[in-house]
């Protein structure tokens, strides 16, 4: 495989009519460069035919030198793409030939059958990528899309480079074939997850987050386990953007690391706004900042972006293919299949295996698959199941017993996906007249993740994508919900007379806006404080949770005590994770079967039942490691 750039332009019959010019890598695809118009127009099926004996993605590009001028190159597409489609944004990537027209309306961008994107590539010879405007602004996509065009010949070198480690072969000596994984974090915990899985040839990081709620010596994983070298990875799967899975990751890049991260588009966006909110708000309460803005930069100039079910090679004997987890948007499962055969893994990370408000259930058919290693947060025989319907009931309840008192109700939220199913949730409910109108108030954060999620609708589930685009209403834009952006606007939501709803993060309230509102919400009786997520050990959603009524939220030496009056409830049934019968589901309804199931991320007692029981009612292998330990799957 390592001379596949040579074996592939050998395939092409005619040399001098192709014009194929240069050959390259973009991960693992193949991409030639022609200076022959028709060809790249019509290649009578040579790529095609190539595409089947290689097996490999290839695709083929116009050389620079026949491209259309920008500015003419700009007027065709103004002219070809209708008012209705909404051109917001044209932008030029001269390194790869390719040109990105953002629109409002990307149906009406691409045509039937894709014609207005076959008739812009005939008349300016770029190649088309049309990509959605996001009804609301959103700051932190505009700043990644300018990344990656700013860095544009950077990002030719490396995914060139990526390619070539792909495809060169085996470099490590190959005594015995092996697999194995070692839990660095989130084993017997919430929090700090981070997996290595080693084969003879490969070293590949599965996530790498903090573990906020925790103290400072057991927050991070144990990136000083031997087995661990930062120098040997090669690739970083980034299942899903929340804090706990992805937060040290930009921390790899300021220590030296230059391979790629894989995930998927809006987990790439989310990830880097929670890694700038994650320090910014570490430099206000005066913690330790690990990394800089500019570290959070070079991770993102080395994610390489893919769509589920898209099978990627990522080294030369792992091939990635993500699936949707249900958890969050863009969240996925990994399925890695190893070697030739070797062995099949599949890492769900957080999982949702339930039809939720806003997207699917997690997908359970794969190819093949030995060892499933799966999430057990509420996977204990103990925990309640509460379905989302009665939670939904519950929240109606609260919020109208609230508003009868003229109080304000308080929902420290996770700011990615349970924050947006809440939204939807509460504008239905509020236009089907079960509580009364109200504004609802969103916190920063939490309004700029709720923008990149309108840049990718296609992520939701079948209900919400029909509302979107057939009935062109999207619930996101509804006039209830108002941005919080400044000290003064959240000053004046809390003077403010009048029922209102204020929706903020940090969803354990470790930090954040939350934390804000509560110390000047928590002494009045008549206001309400929801929790409608997971709080981890030593948090301070953890306390309230247990009925704490006097909380110091200052040190021994300068006590901040806060009196708490207000309700506090705690509200399950919206969770981003399977309960206990959804998980014992999901592994009798998986396909094939698996022959070893590992539990991890939940805490010990629950990991062990759960494993306990998978094991007593399916007969298959199981374990629930501890931190720091190595399981061989083959």
């Amino acid at each position: 495989m390592v001379n596949i750039l040579e074996e592939v332009t050998k395939l092409i019959p005619d040399k001098e009519k192709s014009g194929i010019t240069e050959s390259y890598f973009e991960g693992a695809n193949i991409v030639l460069y022609t200076k022959n118009k028709d060809f790249f127009l019509d290649n009578n099926g040579i790529i095609r035919d190539i595409v089947d004996k290689v097996k490999k993605r290839i695709e083929l590009r116009a050389d620079p030198s026949i491209l259309l001028d920008q500015d003419e190159s700009r007027i065709v597409i103004e002219k070809l793409l209708s008012e209705e489609a909404g051109v917001t944004n044209i932008i030029f990537d001269p390194q790869r030939s390719v040109v990105v027209i953002e629109v409002k309306k990307p149906g009406l961008a691409i045509g039937k059958s894709g014609a207005l994107l076959k008739e812009i590539k005939k008349k300016i010879l770029w190649v088309p990528i049309i990509k959605r405007t996001p009804a609301l602004k959103s700051v932190i996509i505009e700043n990644i899309r300018n990344v990656l065009y700013e860095n544009n010949d950077y990002r030719k070198k490396f995914l060139n480079k990526v390619g070539k480690r792909i495809y060169e072969g085996y470099t490590r000596e190959r005594k015995h074939e092996w697999v194995r994984v070692s839990f660095l974090g989130g084993a017997r915990e919430v929090g700090r997850s981070c997996l290595l899985l080693q084969t003879q040839e490969s070293r590949i990081l599965m996530d790498c987050g903090i573990n906020v709620a925790a103290p400072e010596s057991e927050a991070y994983p144990y990136l000083d386990a031997p087995e661990f070298k930062l120098e040997d990875i090669d690739a970083i799967i980034a299942t899903h953007a929340h804090i706990d899975h992805i937060a040290m990751i930009p921390l790899l890049y300021k220590y030296g690391y230059t391979g790629p991260t894989y995930a998927t588009e809006p987990v790439r966006d989310i990830m880097a706004l929670l890694c700038l909110d994650y320090i910014e708000i570490a430099q206000k309460e005066g913690k330790k900042v690990p990394y800089s803005s500019t570290d959070i930069k070079n991770m993102v100039k080395h994610t390489i972006c893919l769509e589920y079910e898209e099978v990627s090679d990522i080294t030369p004997d792992v091939r990635l293919t993500l699936y949707n987890s249900g958890h969050a948007i863009g969240a996925a499962m990994a399925h890695l299949h190893i070697g030739e055969g070797l062995h099949n893994l599949l890492y769900t990370s957080d999982l949702n295996f339930e039809n939720t408000n806003l997207l699917a259930p997690a997908e359970t058919r794969f190819p093949r698959l030995e060892t499933c290693i799966m999430e057990g947060t509420y996977g204990g025989s103990d925990d309640k199941t509460t379905t989302r319907l009665e939670s939904e009931q519950k929240l109606i309840e609260v919020i109208k017993e609230t508003t009868a008192k003229n109080g304000k109700v308080l929902m420290p939220i996770l700011g990615v996906g349970r924050s947006q199913e809440i939204m939807l949730i509460i504008e239905r409910i509020i236009r089907e007249g079960k509580i009364e109108k109200m504004p609802i108030y969103i916190q920063g954060m939490v309004w700029d993740v709720t923008a990149i999620h309108t840049a990718y609708p296609d992520f939701f589930n079948m209900k919400v994508k029909k509302q979107i685009f057939h009935q062109d209403n999207n619930p996101f834009l509804s006039e209830v919900f108002k941005k919080v952006g400044s000290q003064k606007e959240m000053e004046q939501v809390i003077s403010e007379k009048g029922p209102c709803i204020i929706m903020a993060t940090s969803g354990m309230m470790t930090g954040g806006s939350s934390v804000e509102y509560f110390k000047k919400l928590a002494d009045n009786k008549n206001n309400s404080l929801i929790f409608t997520c997971y709080q981890g050990e030593g948090s301070l959603g953890r306390r309230l949770e247990h009925g704490d009524k006097q909380i110091n939220l200052g040190g021994m030496d300068r006590p901040e005590v806060i009196s708490v009056k207000m309700e506090v409830y705690s509200i399950k049934g919206f969770s981003g994770h399977s309960n206990r019968e959804q998980l014992m589901n999901f592994i009798y309804r998986l396909e094939p079967k698996p022959k070893k199931v590992i539990i991890v991320h939940g805490e010990s007692s629950k990991c062990l039942d759960l494993a306990s029981s998978i094991h007593k009612l399916n007969k298959i292998e199981t374990n629930a490691p501890k931190n720091l330990e190595v399981i061989r799957l083959k």
